[in-house]
């Protein structure tokens, strides 16, 4: 028989009365699941939401967004003509003699973008925009110009925090989490390009752990292909939620124009400098007291990896955080709180953004068992006097700053080896007696005429008794080379 019409109606509504009872929270009254950010990812499917504007991200974080001015002042002594040496030439010119004018002032001016990050004028940007600047201007969207003060200077991750000189509040934008990128999200760079006024640009997320850019020692950046061309330094890549994820820093280009690749730094290394310059205007960095290496495909293969990952350890110093958690060489760090490494860069990234005084977790590979160590996170020791020395007599090392080796200052200067003892070179003048003999920061005095140099003033005190012949041990990239120079 056929069924009737009543039938089919019961049918329909105990099929519609399941579906609902399937729909219907646990017992106990616990609430629906929230989508994650990845569900609410949607391509667009209709004309109505291809139509949908960036406009209101726009106009909440471009305020927030300023022009960075910065200029210094430099002398310069032009060379003339050798003719002005005689007395006839210089009386009847009026020109002053020795081959020399008069020195001349000059301004240098450099112009990149900067993000005011909270309502007190805090602003974040390039270190490479305000380097060596004697004066700092902003410019805010509304056209107000205020000066500013440099607050602090990290050329190793190339920011720069500023305060700015005047009432507040000021619009300010917040800092976003930077690791929940993922590659293909939409974000925004908002800068000062070339010096034309505020332009916004947008793109995708191209990569989100991009290395081996050779921007900063840290080197670990989101790619994307928002177009950043010069001026764009400092400015802002924003999300579409009008967070901050990244301060644009660089672009690869032949050219000097965009060609849709560019690096910004991000978010959450920006946030950390931002947070030394809270506390004392020093960024302090984590020591952990070991060296690592990238782990190729051989090495894979011979710890029996099924692909290469995390980074190896090769030495762990006596007394150090690490080896006070137990980390040993041969160790395989996989994860930092969580996080994946996959080189040295992206674990540098990992640990060195980490405050100090808290804890941190490694996850570690050890005899194909992966085990949890707690790293403390305090900064390195000075455990010897750096004693900084600048060196001005008659010598190959006149226009050196040199200091007495110490995890701190190996540290501060980006040294790797496990080099504690010794003369470093801090800084070389350019076109001093050192810079045309080729020594660079870094470099580490071994020796002078066959004799030890264990300080900055036994260095100091070789100088100024020069000998006919010098004869240096310079330690560099951990291999020592002899430079023999007439005195």
């Amino acid at each position: 028989m056929r069924p009737t019409n009543s039938g089919n109606t019961r049918h329909m509504l105990r099929v519609i009365l399941a579906g609902l009872l399937a729909l219907w929270p646990v017992a106990g009254g616990a609430q629906t699941a929230q989508p994650s950010p990845a569900d609410l990812r949607l391509v667009p499917q209709n004309e109505t939401q291809i139509k949908l504007s960036f406009a209101p991200i726009v106009k909440k974080v471009a305020p927030a967004v300023v022009n960075v001015y910065a200029s210094r002042k430099v002398v310069q002594r032009r060379q003339v003509s050798p003719f002005f040496d005689d007395p006839f030439f210089r009386r009847f010119f009026g020109q002053p003699g020795g081959g020399f004018d008069r020195p001349r002032q000059r301004v240098e001016s450099s112009l990149g973008s900067g993000v005011i990050i909270s309502a007190d004028g805090t602003v974040i940007t390039n270190h490479h925009v305000i380097k060596d600047a004697d004066e700092v201007r902003v410019a805010l969207s509304d056209r107000r110009e205020f000066d500013a003060d440099i607050v602090l200077m990290d050329e190793r991750t190339d920011l720069a925090v500023l305060k700015i000189r005047g009432e507040g509040p000021f619009e300010h934008v917040a800092f976003a989490d930077s690791d929940s990128l993922e590659v293909g999200d939409i974000v925004l760079a908002i800068g000062n390009p070339f010096g034309v006024g505020q332009t916004v640009t947008q793109g995708i997320v191209s990569a989100t752990a991009r290395t081996q850019v050779g921007v900063t020692d840290f080197q670990f950046f989101i790619q994307t292909d928002a177009a950043i061309n010069p001026g764009n330094s400092g400015g802002a890549l924003v999300d579409m939620a009008g967070g901050l994820v990244g301060i644009n820093t660089a672009i690869f280009s032949r050219s000097g124009g965009s060609n849709g690749i560019g690096f910004a730094i991000p978010a959450h290394m920006a946030r950390f400098v931002a947070q030394a310059a809270d506390h004392g205007g020093k960024v302090q960095r984590p020591w952990l007291g070991a060296t690592v290496q990238i782990v190729n495909a051989e090495i894979a293969e011979a710890l029996s990896l099924d692909r290469p990952r995390g980074v190896l350890v090769t030495a762990v110093f006596e007394g150090s955080p690490a080896q006070e958690a137990g980390l040993k060489v041969s160790d395989l760090v996989i994860a930092v709180d969580g996080k994946e490494v996959v080189d040295p860069n992206s674990f540098g990234y990992r640990f060195a953004t980490k405050m100090i005084g808290e804890k941190t977790e490694f996850q570690v590979l050890r005899d194909d068992r992966e085990i949890t160590l707690s790293i403390s996170l305090r900064p390195a020791p000075e455990t010897t006097s750096r004693d900084t020395r600048e060196m001005k007599e008659y010598s190959p090392f006149e226009g050196t700053t040199v200091m007495n080796l110490s995890p701190a200052v190996a540290e501060e200067l980006g040294l790797e080896g496990g080099v504690f003892d010794g003369v470093v070179i801090a800084e070389v003048k350019g076109g001093s007696a050192a810079d045309r003999v080729g020594l660079r920061p870094g470099d580490i005095v071994r020796g002078v005429n066959r004799q030890k140099i264990e300080t900055t003033r036994m260095l100091e005190a070789i100088t100024k008794a020069p000998p006919r012949v010098w004869q240096l041990d310079i330690e560099r990239d951990g291999k020592v080379s002899q430079i023999t120079l007439r005195g």
